[in-house]
């Protein structure tokens, strides 16, 4: 049986399978409208003899662009390009409109907890121990993360070296299609009101803007429940110029190596049949591949494609196209600690709304009510097989006989707790530890390995008991106690807790919660905020062209050094409206129109 737990555990730390009743909902009977989306299609309806929806019109069967990802980089990206000119995006997933646990909120646990083949998700375990997933489906990761919406600080704009008027208008574009102001449920208003009472200061009311304090964010998710994605930034684009082919997994990248400088022709994909095809590149100046496929996917498709370390290339046989170093190194990822806290009050289902930002780098968040219960979720221990491949990327010892028998007893003992609660959430801002990404096999369809060092610099994990022991003056302060209506509980209690519930592959001190630091080790796992593989200045240059070979780029997370915000999903979607209107303008000036 596949694996049903994954990345629930990462955000309410309960085990599960997916025997959801959402199955059996009328949401299954979503209706994709072809209408809107005309140049969406299947990849096998893809030929070399009309290789493109334009061919029919008497223009060329090749591209001007072809955007390898339709990620939340890739979709804003492709539909600003279409304006001018023939896109062709290469996505490796489905379309989310007619997925009921990427559609809904109350499915959110669900979708992420499915790593069936379909999945909107793929699952992986980071060396560290730690269980992760990658987007893959049209939207990318805006359809299964948890849709806070919050801009970037003016300071990472201008590290960025972008143009701040531009971004500042990319910014509204994607809102005014997807945003919205959440409607907050009552467990938000109290951890804003004890943010508060403990000196997360000032209430800055609703606002995209990051800015210290706390603030209520925007999200993704409508006043219905509904998610809205980076998919829909597509109904921008300009229908007789952009081909979408869903299902497309790209194998490779093809060079022409016969120059002074290896240049970009096209890229090598199969289709949901297995079959293989080949899109080319037209030969006008300024055609490029770009690499959306974030920051696990750009530097395994770099590598897969002949660019980056000698070494590691010629393990796996993979021809040279250039060598550089510096692919898949650099990744880092926010670590991220929860604390679960009881109540006697009913409690309602609520993503990220409220957020403190500290002058410490650390942001305190909240999620509520998507607990366990008989009727949804069932516990399933066979996950932990070490058949399993997932685990194929983690020391030996976390896979051991007594890792295992270690990890159900954890979970039996927070099956048996009647938890009703939340889980509050710290994480760090700008982590100064770092790790890498390493090809296992020249399968694209397996995961890389990836190891992000979480906590290996010192100033990480002090960072870290310090966010723990602000969130302990949160969830015991007057106001939170008031709305809980529990008693002021022993904090070590709440963290002993925490450890025994949480879900990851790293030993646990189960009795030692006396020391923070443990602690912070113990329970770390991720809220999907990874980045690097492709940095700027050692991978890419600063307008995100690939260093040393012609016609290829890379824009989304993988080139940066920092996770923007509090949470970076409107950033990458900015950057894709951004980085299209910049290539636009290179190429046609005035006559761009944007």
């Amino acid at each position: 049986m596949a694996l049903k737990l994954v990345l629930l555990a990462l955000f309410l730390c309960l085990p599960a399978s997916l025997s959801s009743t959402a199955s059996k909902d009328k949401e299954h009977k979503l209706k994709f409208n072809p209408y809107r989306y005309t140049f969406i299609d299947k990849a096998s309806t893809f030929s070399a003899s009309s290789s493109s929806s334009f061919a029919s019109t008497g223009q060329d069967s090749t591209y001007d662009y072809i955007v390898i990802g339709g990620g939340t980089a890739g979709c804003p990206l492709a539909a600003t390009l279409s304006r001018n000119f023939s896109v062709l995006v290469l996505e490796r997933g489905g379309v989310p409109f007619t997925n009921a646990n990427v559609s809904f909120l109350r499915n959110f646990h669900i979708g992420l907890a499915d790593t069936s083949a379909s999945s909107a998700s793929q699952a992986f375990v980071s060396t560290d121990g730690v269980y992760n997933a990658r987007a893959r489906v049209l939207g990318g990761g805006s359809c299964i993360n948890a849709g806070f919406y919050s801009r970037a600080d003016a300071a990472f704009v201008k590290r960025a070296g972008w143009d701040a008027k531009l971004v500042n208008e990319s910014y509204p574009w994607v809102e005014r299609e997807i945003v919205h102001q959440p409607k907050l449920t009552l467990w938000q208003k109290a951890l804003r009101d004890s943010l508060l009472e403990v000196g997360v200061r000032p209430f800055n009311g609703f606002t995209y803007d990051h800015v210290s304090g706390t603030k209520v964010g925007g999200t993704i998710f409508d006043r219905f429940g509904r998610r809205h994605t980076a998919a829909e930034l597509l109904a921008y684009a300009n229908p007789q110029k952009l081909r979408v082919l869903i299902y497309a997994t790209v194998q490779k990248i093809v060079f022409d190596t016969s120059g002074t400088r290896p240049r970009v022709t096209g890229v090598i994909f199969k289709d949901e049949k297995g079959n293989q095809h080949q899109a080319l590149l037209s030969n006008r100046k300024g055609s490029e591949v770009i690499l959306s496929s974030g920051a696990i996917g750009s530097p395994q498709m770099l590598m897969l494609s002949g660019i980056g370390p000698k070494r590691e290339l010629e393990r796996l046989k993979i021809p040279l196209v250039l060598e550089n170093e510096h692919v898949g190194k650099g990744m880092a990822d926010n670590p991220m600690n929860t604390i679960l806290v009881p109540s006697k009050q009913p409690i309602e289902q609520s993503l990220i709304q409220t957020v403190g930002i500290t002058k410490m780098g650390v942001y305190v968040e909240a999620s509520t009510g998507f607990g366990q219960s008989p009727e949804s979720i069932h516990t399933h221990y066979g996950v932990m097989s070490d058949k399993n491949e997932l685990f194929s990327t983690i020391p030996a010892k976390q896979g051991r006989p007594e890792a295992t028998q270690a990890y159900t007893t954890r979970n039996k003992y927070q099956l048996q707790e009647a938890f009703n609660g939340s889980f509050i959430l710290e994480k760090l801002a700008y982590p100064i530890s770092r790790g890498h990404l390493s090809l296992l096999n020249t399968n694209v369809d397996d995961n890389p390995s990836v190891t992000f060092n979480y906590f290996k610099h010192p100033v990480d994990l002090q960072r870290c008991v310090e966010a723990i022991r602000l969130v302990s003056k949160v969830v015991t302060s007057k106001r939170f106690l008031n709305y809980t209506q529990c008693d002021k509980q022993n904090v070590h209690k709440m963290l002993s807790l925490s450890v025994k519930a949480n879900i990851n592959l790293r030993p646990k001190q189960v009795n030692d919660t006396k020391s923070m630091a443990q602690f912070c080790k113990d329970t770390v796992v991720t809220i999907w905020h990874y980045h690097g593989g492709c940095l700027v200045g050692k991978v890419v240059s600063p307008d995100r062209k690939v260093l040393g070979v012609n016609r290829l780029r890379v824009i989304d997370g993988s080139t940066f050094d920092e996770s923007p915000g509090t949470n970076p999903q409107a950033t990458v979607m900015m950057m894709g409206r951004y980085m299209g209107v910049k290539i636009l303008r290179e190429r046609l000036g005035n006559k761009a129109g944007v």
